[in-house]
């Protein structure tokens, strides 16, 4: 390897540390540092540097926005690569425009051109590749609403152990002692 490609190399590892760093450090910030426009209250859970793809300015994100680790948010079609010797200024590229009180689920992906309604809830593992209107739970690949978020909220309450309230430490104990883990 020669000087310039090992200095190259090694400045190309500092930044992607130093990315590493920022990302766990302060995820908002990160986020508005590539162009990610951002409401209030918006909580990343387990960012990734890369998350954002190549266009994070064509992202939106609202209030109230809860994103889970390994999600991404991919603005252009990679696939028209292929076709550029055919057709040299082939392009699809579109912004993600998420609404307000949504949660998106580990590991989804979310497509060009999808706008994500408010007070939507999206299932891990997802991929989004059309929109999902207000008010909606969505999973699957590709992702479709399944119920009302209305819907949801009934059946989470039927359900709930009422442990919600607690503190970490304190959710720990008690579901260790509800589920009889010592």
């Amino acid at each position: 390897m020669g000087k310039k490609t090992f200095i190259e190399t090694t400045v190309k590892l500092m930044r992607g540390l130093a990315a590493q760093i920022r990302v766990r450090i302060d995820p908002n910030g990160y986020a508005r540092s590539l162009g990610v426009k951002m409401g209030k209250d918006v909580h990343f859970y387990g960012m990734n540097p890369g998350m954002f793809g190549k266009e994070p300015w064509l992202i939106t994100l609202g209030d109230n926005v809860h994103v889970a680790g390994r999600c991404q948010f991919i603005c252009h079609d990679g696939g028209m690569l292929i076709f550029r010797k055919d057709v040299p200024d082939l392009e699809l590229t579109a912004p993600i425009l998420i609404g307000n009180d949504v949660f998106i689920g580990v590991g989804t992906i979310i497509l060009p051109g999808v706008t994500i309604g408010n007070r939507v809830i999206v299932g891990a593992g997802a991929v989004v590749a059309k929109d999902i209107p207000d008010n909606s739970v969505a999973v699957g690949v590709p992702a479709r609403v399944i119920k009302t978020v209305d819907e949801y909220l009934e059946s989470a309450k039927e359900r709930s152990l009422h442990f919600g309230h607690l503190s970490a430490k304190e959710r720990e104990v008690a579901l260790k002692r509800h589920f009889k883990v010592s």
